[in-house]
């Protein structure tokens, strides 16, 4: 293949250490945010101050990868200055790109920063030619991260219609079964928004209770699970919580199951994808290490026409089972 067909491998870093085992192990980009709400992953004890980010960039540039910086939650009506802030720092250090999610905030980094490469995050959920073209005309965005709701048939007729604009698509990790960016079920348990706050169950909000029949797992005083003895007890997320409806108990959204798409990687490049995206910025450093060493080696066999490796990765997936998600599924 050409190197306009190569794929970037584009992988999460939560910390400085995550960072570095990233491009260690192959990253050909990495994405991170900024220890604040401007980015969806705002937990303790992650994520990158001024100084942190500084020197990651070096790091990376030094190592021929480079660094995407996730501005992408939405702005409080009338503070927007976090994000200003946010996008003028990540250009003033040497970020690659934005990651940018909200219109407003788009605008204000194409009218700013006229020179900034602009990625539009999946939270914005642009998935059809009219809404992708728009971006691109409006604020010159040159990638789109696609939500995890198309096909591999639906992404290879969407490519040509939106030519030069790259698209990037989730390959692995934790998957989001609401619409990218409207997700109200985190909020409506905790009262902190994934979208304008960055975080979705946050860990304060989580209480794992001994009973006799095991353990219950509660967001926000809600019980969202109950496990029995022996039982692994999942992190409560909302949209994935086992609930009794009409009689019968399940998961009513979606089993906790991770996204894998290692098999699948040759179909993407026919696909015309330009990047891979491994989700995860809130996993450690030896997640973050395994996931792009598979995915590297999976990238090289596919371009160099050999068969896919077989590497097991049960250990470091929700729930321990995988799914192609929506990219083999007929949804309609």
């Amino acid at each position: 293949m050409s190197d306009l067909e190569r794929p970037e491998l584009v992988c999460p870093a939560g910390t400085p250490a995550a960072l570095q085992s990233a491009v260690d192990a192959g990253a050909d980009a990495v994405y991170l945010g900024f220890r604040d709400e401007t980015n969806a992953r705002n937990f303790p004890g992650l994520n990158f101050n001024r100084k942190e980010l500084e020197a990651g960039i070096a790091y990376a540039h030094e190592r021929g990868a480079k660094i995407l910086v996730a501005i992408n939650t939405f702005p409080r009506a009338g503070t927007p200055e976090i994000w200003h802030k946010a996008v003028d720092d990540a250009v003033t250090l040497g970020a690659d790109a934005l990651i940018l999610a909200d219109i407003g905030l788009i605008g204000y980094a194409a009218r700013t920063h006229p020179q900034a490469r602009l990625h539009l995050s999946v939270q914005a959920a642009a998935s059809n030619p009219e809404s992708i073209r728009f971006y691109a005309e409006r604020f010159g965005v040159r990638r789109v991260v696609l939500p995890r709701v198309l096909t591999v048939q639906e992404i290879a007729a969407l490519n040509p219609r939106i030519r030069p604009v790259e698209t990037e698509v989730f390959v692995f990790g934790g998957l989001c079964v609401m619409a990218e960016g409207r997700c109200a079920l985190s909020s409506y348990a905790t009262g902190r928004s994934p979208n304008m706050n960055g975080v979705c169950s946050p860990a304060g909000h989580v209480r794992y209770v001994e009973t006799a029949e095991g353990i219950s797992s509660e967001l926000g005083g809600f019980t969202i699970n109950r496990f029995g003895r022996g039982e692994q007890a999942g992190y409560p997320t909302l949209c994935k919580g086992r609930f009794q409806a009409h009689g019968k108990t399940s998961y009513l959204f979606e089993e906790p199951t991770s996204l894998n798409t290692l098999a699948m990687l040759p179909d993407l490049i026919k696909a015309g994808v330009t990047a891979f995206k491994i989700e995860g910025r809130q996993r450690g450093r030896a997640y973050v290490g395994a996931v792009v060493r598979a995915f590297r080696a999976g990238v090289d066999a596919a371009l160099a026409g050999k068969p896919m490796p077989e590497i097991n990765l049960d250990d470091i997936t929700e729930g321990g089972r995988q799914t192609t998600g929506a990219y083999e599924r007929a949804w309609r």
